[in-house]
């Protein structure tokens, strides 16, 4: 299935249905007034989250969605009947904004999460609404009230409690791979993963959800590479696990260089709990080993892991490390703001 994370639909919801003008007219009554029923309520357009989705793409064939109208209001104090409602049903995690992409209206982070896009046009009067003491046989009706249009972007942020970032062919893929059960292409060329990809690690008897984001270059905020379009998928997540090539030379440089487009990006990636790790530790000697480890603890000011994801050497150590910064992250959530605040 390919996967779609944003997209563009253009939403309607229905028109009320018109009073109806109609009088009472049987044998034998005399007086049988007005008895033109109200017109019925147009449909509204609502969004929901649903557990069994992970991508867009069915809105990319699907890029008008309209509501019906209200049907009219009928003689003998009939009523119209009122339009159905359409659902948009979207993976948990996506978020609907205006049509400048920019502004969020709503944000659907959990299953079964609802909220109406566009509310249906209520139903005319037809004219036993007008009937009075005063005005016995009224011949006024209104036509239903018309229903919202406007055009909307989805986007969807895929919800992940840790997500590996990094340069291009830093191992992320194949870290996935090694501490769950995700199959990502793997391959020893750059930009291999074209899109996000989701695994659940367990540890300890615990599980996590881990995203592998495509890799960044210099210049991703201004569209080199991939550009940092997928940076949104990491938003959610609650610590980042950077992975440095141990095979490059410069591995500071390297670290500096995804840091620094995640502070371009913003969103508050650069702010969120971080765990180095120098990868690939198999193709290297003890002595480059700690030479390039010294060297990314001194431009990231934090202690670094090592690990190998082709050989499996300390990927449970740093999934319990990142299992840790969760759990103190949802601690953090808990706890009140004013707590938080002090």
């Amino acid at each position: 299935m390919k996967f779609l994370d944003q997209t563009k639909v253009y939403l309607k919801s229905g028109h009320g249905g018109p009073g109806c003008l109609s009088f009472r007219r049987e044998k034998f009554i005399e007086f049988g007034g007005p008895d033109g029923g109200d017109g019925g309520r147009g449909g509204d357009v609502w969004v929901e989250a649903v557990a069994n989705l992970n991508t867009l793409i069915d809105f990319r064939y699907q890029q008008h969605c309209t509501a019906k109208n209200g049907r009219g209001g009928m003689g003998n104090q009939r009523t119209g009947a009122a339009a159905d409602a359409v659902t948009l049903k979207v993976p948990a995690g996506t978020e609907v904004l205006d049509q400048d992409a920019l502004t969020v209206l709503h944000d659907l982070t959990e299953p079964g999460q609802r909220v109406r896009v566009l509310k249906g046009g209520d139903g005319g009067f037809g004219n036993l609404h007008f009937k009075s003491s005063t005005n016995r046989a009224p011949r006024k009706t209104t036509p239903g009230w018309p229903g919202e249009e406007r055009t909307v972007w989805l986007r969807l942020k895929l919800i992940a409690d840790a997500g590996v970032i990094g340069l291009p062919n830093a191992g992320k893929s194949t870290l996935l791979a090694a501490s769950s059960r995700a199959k990502p292409k793997i391959a020893d060329y750059p930009f291999t993963t074209l899109t996000p990809q989701l695994g659940v690690v367990g540890v300890d008897d615990r599980e996590f959800v881990l995203a592998d984001i495509p890799g960044l270059i210099e210049g991703a905020h201004d569209g080199a590479g991939l550009g940092d379009r997928f940076l949104g998928h990491v938003e959610r997540c609650r610590v980042l696990l950077h992975l440095v090539d141990g095979t490059e030379a410069d591995v500071a440089a390297s670290y500096r260089t995804v840091r620094g487009e995640l502070a371009q990006y913003g969103g508050g990636l650069a702010a969120k709990p971080e765990i180095v790790a120098l990868n690939k530790i198999d193709a290297l000697t003890k002595e480059t080993i700690t030479k390039r480890r010294a060297a990314l603890r001194k431009a990231s000011k934090r202690s670094v892991l090592l690990v190998s994801g082709a050989a499996g050497t300390g990927v449970p150590e740093l999934m319990r490390a990142a299992l840790k910064e969760i759990d103190a992250a949802v601690d953090t959530e808990k706890q009140p703001e004013s707590a938080v605040a002090r």
